[in-house]
């Protein structure tokens, strides 16, 4: 890591003859992409380092071209000789899922759907003109082939990981029937391919867009539908219905010409449906192949909404194993398969979680029952190691950022939540009233505070279970502020 902070600081430096003052190393998203936050008094720029040159190339050009039609992108300033590292516009923190979690459906946050939509029309519109197509990162249409790439992803890992019967030739003959029907779109222009509110960033109450190099020209339906089907928002049906009108007014006024509403409905209902199984394939690659928890806890959402949608719209085209299928899935059974068994008021289960230090006594089990877990966090790479951070715990963002960043802390812990899950679960159910689950680590002060922290946010999120958190050695020196809600 520290390799890549000095080559996008070097960058910086050719770009603006100095230093930045300093860089953050912000979380990793999905993509394999690492992303820094570089300071000066006047402000910040966001550093990006990617090892797929390909890929930085799309971005780069794709924000250059819509910069120059004063889109809704980031100014690129900077790109390194060799194309693996760039410096961009910044748009801060905050994105549209984040206003929308944090003030729920109001009016305001309404405004800023309703303005995202409309310069996306604009992204769409204006973006295709004389835009260069070669440079697309795979696909240079949102054709027949991408679509079935799309509902192949859904068949191999949901649908098949469920293991229930179908014709598996009748399911690809609808897939075939209907991507032929989606191609003949009346509409095609630029397609962002993953619109969605996390990645429109809000400054100064006006949206802005990233991540939009996975793009190609297609419907623009498919992006409309994958803001406002989203299954982290979780729109109302009012929402969707109204925000989906003003999409269209803004398209009509950008095209100076009226659409054929009916028709612009019906493929936008096919392409509802086109990313609804995308997504639950991709929940599905994430949570059923690499066991990653929140992914996993998506399903449900991503289910209901699918059967949402199924009961109360028309895709245009009779696929009749598409339906039986898609029955399968939504039916509740399956959907309570995904769901986890949540605590309510009256559950009377305690999980005390504990850090320690092995260098002193194990936590005791107090409740008489005995059993529980203790696990030992020693096998982590140690920040205590490095000078800046000897003195700090695990709820100091340096260490924090080590952890995730460059240990494989997150992966330890990912299977510590799936062995700890099965026991919250069946204890829930069985009405058990505790549960002791501990981290040790030399000191108990970075990697077990870490953990233990990170277990208490996972259990209060995923099963709403009473926690009592305590931090053995800390707590004696006094050195830990108090758990904050979110991260």
């Amino acid at each position: 890591m520290q390799h890549l902070i000095e080559s996008i600081s070097l960058l910086y430096k050719q770009w603006k003859g100095h230093a930045p003052l300093s860089v953050d190393v912000l979380p990793q998203s999905g993509s394999e992409r690492r992303y820094f936050r570089l300071h000066e008094k006047a402000g910040s720029v966001i550093g990006t380092y990617g090892a797929n040159i390909k890929e930085n190339e799309t971005f780069i050009y794709f924000s250059g071209h819509f910069k120059n039609k004063q889109l809704a992108v980031p100014e690129v300033y900077k790109v390194s000789n060799d194309g693996l590292f760039y410096l961009q516009e910044d748009f801060g923190d905050i994105s549209l899922i984040n206003r929308l979690e944090s003030e729920g459906f109001s009016n305001e946050v309404y405004g800023l759907f309703g303005k995202s939509l409309e310069a996306l029309a604009k992204l769409h519109i204006k973006g295709d003109e004389k835009l260069n197509y070669d440079y697309c990162l795979t696909n240079k249409e949102f054709g027949k082939q991408a679509i079935m790439a799309d509902l192949l992803y859904f068949k191999y890992y949901f649908l098949d990981a469920l293991r229930k019967p179908y014709d598996k030739q009748k399911l690809i003959d609808d897939f075939e029937a209907l991507s032929n029907y989606l191609t003949h779109t009346e509409y095609k222009y630029f397609m962002f391919r993953d619109f969605q509110s996390r990645n429109i960033m809000i400054r100064n109450n006006e949206p802005n867009f990233i991540d939009y190099q996975g793009g190609m020209k297609g419907a623009p339906q498919y992006d409309v539908a994958s803001m406002l089907w989203q299954a982290r928002a979780n729109l109302p049906d009012e929402w969707k219905n109204s925000l989906l009108e003003d999409y269209m007014n803004a398209f009509e006024n950008i095209i100076e010409q009226n659409i054929d509403r009916n028709i612009f409905r019906s493929q936008y209902n096919g392409y509802v449906l086109i990313r609804l199984l995308q997504v639950l394939g991709a929940y599905g690659f994430r949570g059923l192949f690499e066991r990653k928890a929140q992914f996993l806890t998506s399903i449900p959402l991503a289910l209901r909404n699918l059967r949402e949608f199924f009961n109360n719209q028309s895709v245009g085209i009779a696929v009749p194993e598409f339906r039986k299928v898609l029955d399968i899935c939504v039916a509740d059974e399956i959907i309570q398969q995904f769901t986890p068994t949540q605590a309510t008021a009256e559950t009377p289960l305690i999980v005390k979680i504990n850090s320690f230090s092995y260098r002193h006594e194990m936590p005791a089990d107090d409740s008489g029952n005995g059993g529980g877990f203790v696990f030992d966090c020693r096998g982590i790479l140690n920040p205590g190691r490095i000078d800046s951070m000897k003195t700090k715990t695990g709820r100091d963002k340096e260490v924090k950022d080590f952890l995730e960043q460059q240990t494989k802390m997150p992966e330890w812990l990912n299977s510590v939540f799936d062995i700890v899950d099965i026991t919250v679960e069946e204890y829930i159910k069985r009405g058990f009233e505790s549960l002791v689950i501990s981290f040790g680590c030399t000191g108990g002060q970075h990697r077990s505070v870490y953990a233990a922290d990170e277990m208490a946010r996972h259990l209060r999120n995923k099963f709403k279970v009473k926690i009592e958190l305590q931090h053995l050695v800390q707590d004696e020196r006094n050195w830990i502020n108090p758990l904050p809600d979110k991260k």
